[in-house]
């Protein structure tokens, strides 16, 4: 898998944050981890030269949790990164007090020590729990802020998906993203046309995923506002659907697919059953160019499609 040297030494550090036994460090801090990072394309372009060079973006959902390091916080993510990962779904959602942060469940006994609801809990209480990881470990890691997210993208050059949650809006999710400078580093998700319009009405210059598999899609979502040039089109999770992503490709937008869900029912775990990844080679052959999995480091250490995007296309 190649990495970005720019960044290796400076994620070397951050990777470290595995031994859970420790906080991490100021040096881990968006603050003080690294120098801005300037992307070479600005996003809508940079999706446009992967789809061109036959690339593949690999998603990491909620984060890319791996052992001692759990969904949705900002050291999995810089572990993720530092893996050769560069793009990441990732949940927001808002405290009582108003704060943006990372959290995927409406309650916080799944994933943090604490219990209660995300909306009920002030800022103050959340910022003191600690996150557990998937095999039910405490670390020693806190739900991060959605603020240092977003500056630590920007200074990386890693990919945000953003997946509201209803404790929160699209445009107070804009506003940060904006307030951030983080504007080419995050798309938006939307379930429905009518999220996908109210993201193109909080910000129509912001990238978005939206279902939509042909140019009849497309057209009804650019009647709602969505400009086509900062759509991403998600074509759903249950089968890979080639004739579609056929269709977005001549209309000149991206496909979008996901291999994530229920353990044991998901694709990730039925194309991974005979221990190869032919099945994926198929996806990017097919021409999908973003995928999300819930294994994303497995998927991008046997394909090297990821690999193409970064050396074409800059990140």
């Amino acid at each position: 898998m190649l990495r970005f040297a720019l960044l290796g030494a400076v994620l070397a550090t951050l990777a470290a944050c595995g031994d859970t036994s420790r906080q991490a460090s100021s040096a881990d801090s968006p603050a003080t981890s690294a120098s801005i990072i300037a992307p070479a394309l600005a996003l809508p372009a940079y999706f446009d030269c992967v789809r061109e060079n036959k690339g593949l973006l690999i998603a990491a959902h909620r984060g890319g949790p791996a052992p001692g390091f759990p969904e949705n916080t900002l050291e999995t993510l810089q572990h993720g990164f530092a893996n050769g990962i560069n793009v990441f779904e990732i949940d927001v959602a808002e405290s009582r007090d108003g704060v943006m942060l990372l959290m995927h469940d409406n309650r916080l006994n799944r994933t943090t020590t604490g219990d209660g609801y995300v909306a009920d809990t002030d800022w103050a209480e959340l910022s003191g729990l600690r996150m557990v990881d998937n095999d039910g470990k405490r670390t020693n890691f806190s739900p991060p802020k959605l603020t240092d997210v977003l500056l630590w993208a920007k200074q990386s050059g890693a990919i945000l998906e953003l997946d509201r949650k209803p404790t929160t809006s699209f445009r107070n999710i804009a506003a940060a993203v904006h307030a951030a400078g983080a504007d080419d580093n995050v798309l938006l998700i939307s379930y429905s046309d009518s999220e996908a319009a109210e993201i193109a009405a909080a910000d129509p210059n912001l990238m978005l995923t939206a279902s939509a598999k042909g140019s009849r899609d497309i057209g009804r979502l650019e009647e709602l506002g969505v400009d086509r040039t900062r759509l991403v089109a998600w074509t759903g999770t249950g089968s890979p659907d080639a004739a579609a992503w056929a269709r977005d490709l001549r209309e000149g937008v991206e496909p979008a697919f996901g291999t994530l869900g229920r353990k044991g029912e998901r694709l990730d775990d039925q194309y991974w059953a005979d221990g190869d990844a032919s099945e994926y080679q198929d996806l990017v052959d097919d021409g999908l160019v973003l995928l999300a999995t819930d294994e994303p480091y497995r998927v991008a250490a046997a394909l090297t499609s990821d690999d193409v995007a970064r050396e074409k296309c800059g990140r």
